[in-house]
């Protein structure tokens, strides 16, 4: 309790101070973002946002989205297996089956080089197209395809509302609910695939 009070008496110069008369700190910036939902609230435990630069945040914001949306990606990978898998060949000059390939941590080394290629060609394609798969995007080191689109919003890459190429006209309040509900769904599934990676490679 007195180390929280030491804490709050060095933000707001009181240690029964009201954080909404603190209206310098930097963390303001960033606390009506999307993503900043209770209990938590504004969460920021390293700091990386206590300089208030706009442009950082929103780098880092596009690569949770992204790094969000490949957990999800990845938990529905570890899920679907369990119950069904492809017929036929996954490698017909190889003789392995799909059935053949276990899951989990176990498909690296039964899939073939050759497969492993063309996830990584596929990956990058999507990468330089944006999900676009026609428009060639401009990436680079610490640069992601939606930031350099004119909207420059995290994580949209064009596709307009729910993905539907811009054939739906969105409601505010729920693409803002919607927003929201991927960063915290995408949040779970990164704590979720390493706690699956953890179990697999242990048990």
């Amino acid at each position: 309790a007195i180390i929280g009070m030491f804490f709050q008496d060095g933000l707001t110069g009181s240690a029964w101070g009201d954080w909404a008369l603190y209206t310098d700190s930097p963390l303001r910036a960033f606390e009506n973002e999307l993503g900043v939902q209770p209990p938590v609230g504004f969460w920021d435990p390293l700091e990386f946002t206590k300089d208030g630069n706009k442009e950082n945040f929103l780098r880092r914001r596009a690569v949770e989205l992204k790094h969000g949306r490949v957990s999800m990606y990845a938990c529905i990978g570890y899920f679907v297996p369990e119950y069904t898998k492809f017929s036929g060949y996954l490698s017909p000059s190889m003789g392995i089956k799909f059935s053949d390939v276990p899951n989990g941590l176990g498909a690296f080394s039964a899939v073939p080089l050759a497969g492993w290629l063309q996830i990584v060609a596929f990956c990058g394609f999507i990468e330089n197209t944006g999900f676009t798969f026609s428009q060639r995007k401009q990436i680079g080191w610490m640069k992601c395809a939606s930031m350099t689109s004119e909207k420059k919003e995290p994580g949209n890459f064009g596709l307009g509302w729910i993905g539907a190429f811009n054939t739906l006209k969105p409601i505010p309040a729920l693409r803002q609910r919607k927003l929201n509900a991927e960063l915290a769904n995408g949040r779970l599934a990164m704590v979720a695939i390493l706690a699956m990676f953890f179990q697999n490679g242990t048990f």
